[in-house]
């Protein structure tokens, strides 16, 4: 499930209805603790945090009219998603994340390279997204992306 949106607002009011408050909820956390530098947009068909041109003019390297992407939320049809670019190119964070998330929650981690996938959107992690989003400033972000992901 894709939703179409070409607002943020757009994205939050396509969101099924018994998904909504958790989405918001985790949209909110986010905002309380977004790195300062990152924008809210609308990215790859979800809600995204990006480095605008304004910071990083070389923009992202599959394509650089767009800006570098670092965080994304999406409503999936039996999730909702948050992929954090940071956790996929750093592997101590990667780590830190991992032995970090039975603290916060008895469910199990669903998680790929960057994509931690939330199935009981009722006991999302907050305080350890919150606590991510502390991880990893913007210029942290700008020099790892530089030295491990646009070099491939």
């Amino acid at each position: 499930m894709q939703i179409q949106a070409a607002t943020v607002q757009d994205y939050i009011n396509a969101v099924p209805v018994d998904k909504r408050a958790a989405f918001k909820e985790l949209r909110r956390v986010i905002l309380d603790n977004l790195p300062e530098g990152l924008e809210e947009t609308i990215s790859y068909g979800m809600i995204g945090y990006v480095v605008p041109h304004s910071i990083y003019p070389n923009g992202y390297h599959c394509n650089p009219d767009l800006p570098l992407p670092f965080i994304n939320i999406a409503c999936q049809k039996n999730f909702i998603a948050l992929y954090h670019s940071g956790i996929y190119a750093n592997k101590d964070l990667y780590s830190w994340f991992v032995n970090e998330y039975p603290l916060y929650t008895n469910d199990k981690l669903d998680m790929g390279k960057s994509c931690v996938r939330f199935k009981k959107i009722d006991s999302i992690p907050l305080k350890l997204v919150a606590a991510l989003l502390t991880k990893m400033t913007v210029a942290e972000w700008i020099s790892l992306y530089e030295e491990n992901i646009k070099q491939k």
